[in-house]
């Protein structure tokens, strides 16, 4: 019997649903997070009776055909690059993207990778960096005597020192975006990589056409809906169920030809 085979497809589908459904929960206040969606695919189908095929030496067509299909599979899990609300923190190095775009951040051994969670701080040298301490590029340095910074819209870091009136200008923060956003690898720690299905990163001043502005003392929160997820999970657990109750269907079934005598 086709139908345990295929409710086992769909058994798999749904538990790969739930749990990219859990981890959308599970981010809920992680900044800048993006959604995830699942996305699946019909299986190839078995024509029984082709459609199109003659049914008859005089030409005749018959109209639909028998075609079983064999189940389900999962075609991709797609991010959700949608805006965030913004949560204000009142902290000068705490930064938004109000728009598209990710800031640039370079790691360790050297390459270049991507985030929206602007949580930033200063390390022991004066440079602004990530959470773990990876440089936000194109590496901007606080100096030691400042007694305040302020981050305009358009990325440029300002300072004013003490004993001085006028602010001094220290840097400019700009953003990278991407022909393909949802084409990004995500590694881990709110970081994406840029890979041939993104398309290669154009890097801008913020607030030039296509790109957002800079948003300081703010935070983007995750773009998960809580109500949604917990109406998507408890459709998923039906769908599981279902699948589920097509196999005891089918076993029994199968036990009562065994039990033909």
């Amino acid at each position: 019997m086709k139908a345990l085979s295929i409710a086992a497809t769909g058994m798999m589908a749904q538990q790969l649903n739930v749990e990219v459904i859990s981890n959308n929960i599970a981010n809920l206040n992680t900044t800048g997070f993006k959604r995830r969606r699942a996305e699946f695919q019909d299986l190839l189908y078995q024509s029984i009776e082709r459609v199109g095929a003659n049914s008859t030496a005089q030409g005749t067509v018959v109209p639909s055909g028998i075609q079983v299909g064999v189940g389900v599979r999962a075609a991709g899990v797609y991010r959700i690059s949608g805006q965030g609300s913004l949560e204000r923190t009142e902290n000068p190095l705490d930064l938004a993207i109000n728009g598209r775009g990710y800031f640039r951040v370079q790691l360790p051994n050297g390459d270049e990778v991507y985030t929206r969670a602007g949580s930033f701080q200063i390390d022991q040298t004066g440079q602004i960096v990530t959470n773990d301490g990876f440089v936000v590029l194109p590496g901007i340095t606080i100096p030691q005597e400042a007694v305040d910074v302020t981050v305009n819209s358009e990325g440029e870091v300002q300072v004013k020192l003490d004993g001085q009136v006028n602010p001094q200008v220290v840097g400019q923060i700009d953003l990278a975006t991407f022909a393909n956003e949802a084409g990004l690898e995500a590694i881990g720690s709110n970081l994406f990589r840029e890979t041939q299905a993104s398309g290669p990163a154009t890097v801008a001043t913020p607030g030039t056409p296509g790109f957002g502005s800079i948003e300081q003392g703010y935070l983007e929160r995750s773009n998960v809906d809580a109500v949604r997820e917990i109406t998507s999970l408890i459709t998923a657990q039906r769908a599981y169920e279902l699948n589920s109750r097509v196999i005891q269907s089918s076993d029994e079934m199968l036990n009562t030809v065994n039990n033909l005598r």
